[in-house]
């Protein structure tokens, strides 16, 4: 699929750097035993191997999908996903660009697309989606991500008004501020902001690995460090999911009536004599200019859009074999697209993980995680969420009974936090996309009964 940027408006990318030469991978391969598993099946399988980090499953199975059912937008977004967790950029541009094309503009879609495309060295495509869906978009994320693609000023503007208007700032915010700031220049405001959630003896080394990733050049290394992969030599998504091979059949049906129409009124039309002149030189020049051009472009330089790849109109972006012309098919039907569990999709935008500071002093303070409609739940809850945070590994939960608006809930929280440790703590929380509160346990949350049950911490 091919993106073109114009006026501020971002279609079809002619992603030179994803051509690939090959037409598919043996993991495209059909079975020559059994029947293709079904698109939703496929589906699935990817994103349980996605939450598994079996990244080459994901792949697999996500590639499968896409080949089962072609125009399914979220098959073609899971796929862009387990591409840009194994460091593939080239690959996940174009899923991602194809999945935007069938109408696929969630945020993190559109953010994962900006993500690829200033790691191929695109920060002019990067910004065009980025100012085109600026409204849908989490403005942490957003002005982290206008940072990277080469406007950090910009980025600090979005942030700064963020962290202003936000009823509580997070720590995902902040540190996105930071990084927003070390990439403008501005180490001393990255320092103080920085400082806010790491620890001391830790904030140098922080500022060092900024520091060793904001030369210019370094855009692709951001984007791994950021997402915590590995960058891989990338030919791009195979050619036989290439979505020009897949044309809307409602638009494929329309064109072939169009073209029967004209070619019926062309019998009737008397013969005309036309004569067959040599093409012109400009003419001749012009194929010639175009047989002579590279298949690809070079990515330039981060910020730099002289070297950028050019964006054309044309749909194809890759060469595909001819082929006689065939009668339409009929639609096959559209299976319902199940959602993206939010578990294993692209990862969050946020700068590297915040460590967190060393929990000296004493143990005062308890953070709530969740309150749930059982005991059973609560127990199980506490569970899901060690595993989750590995923060809480060793700590020993709470689970207390409580009384709101006569009706009966369980909350758990962790106990063992000084002040400081439990406000770090629901920080990490927060910026996981869950509810978390820290109080002293000599003033527990108002509705409490007086039933704390205390479960022993069981080694994971």
């Amino acid at each position: 699929m091919d993106r073109k940027l114009k006026t501020g408006r971002l279609t079809a990318p002619s992603l030179a750097l994803a051509v690939s030469t090959a037409i598919a991978g043996l993991t495209l391969a059909p079975a020559t035993t059994s029947a293709a598993p079904r698109a939703d099946v496929s589906f699935e399988n990817a994103q349980a191997a996605l939450a598994k980090g079996k990244i080459a499953k994901a792949i697999q199975h996500a590639e499968a999908a896409v080949l089962a059912n072609p125009r399914e937008p979220s098959y073609r977004a899971l796929l862009g996903a387990a591409y840009l967790e194994d460091g593939r950029f080239a690959a996940a541009s174009t899923s991602f660009a194809d999945a935007m094309e069938l109408g696929d503009n969630a945020p993190r879609t559109v953010l994962s697309f900006a993500l690829a495309r200033i790691a191929l060295g695109d920060s002019r495509g990067a910004l065009g989606v980025l100012d085109e869906h600026a409204g849908s978009i989490d403005p942490a994320d957003l002005g982290l991500a206008l940072a990277l693609a080469g406007q950090p000023e910009r980025g600090v503007h979005v942030l700064i008004n963020a962290v202003r208007s936000a009823e509580q700032s997070t720590p995902k915010l902040r540190q996105n501020l930071a990084y927003s700031y070390a990439l403008a220049g501005n180490w001393r405001a990255a320092q103080v902001m920085a400082a806010e959630d790491v620890s001391a003896d830790q904030l140098q080394a922080r500022l060092a690995q900024w520091a060793e990733q904001a030369a210019p050049e370094m855009y692709q290394q951001r984007i791994a460090s950021l997402l915590q992969v590995t960058p891989r030599a990338d030919a791009g998504q195979p050619q036989a999911l290439a979505l020009a091979n897949f044309p809307d059949p409602a638009m494929l049906a329309a064109a072939t009536a169009q073209t029967s129409a004209s070619d019926s009124e062309m019998a009737f039309a008397d013969p005309v004599e036309v004569a067959s002149p040599a093409p012109s030189p400009g003419f001749t020049a012009a194929f010639a200019a175009n047989e002579a051009a590279p298949a690809a472009v070079s990515a330039p330089a981060y910020g730099d859009d002289a070297g950028a790849p050019r964006f054309v109109s044309n749909p194809v972006v890759q060469q595909l074999a001819a082929a006689p012309a065939a009668a339409p098919r009929a639609a096959a039907p559209r299976l319902p697209a199940p959602r993206m569990a939010a578990s294993v999709s692209q990862r969050r935008m946020a700068a590297p993980a915040v460590a967190a500071p060393a929990d000296k002093g004493p143990a005062t303070h308890l953070v709530q995680l969740g309150a749930y409609n059982s005991r059973a739940e609560a127990l199980q809850g506490w569970t899901m969420l060690q595993g989750k945070f590995p923060q809480l590994k060793g700590r020993k939960p709470t689970i207390t009974q409580a009384l709101v608006n006569g009706r009966t809930f369980w909350r758990v929280a962790a106990e063992g936090f000084t002040a400081t440790g439990a406000k770090s703590m629901c920080g990490t929380v927060k910026s996981a996309g869950r509810g978390c509160f820290a109080y002293a346990a000599a003033t527990p949350p108002a509705g409490a009964v007086k039933r704390d049950v205390q479960v022993a911490s069981r080694s994971r």
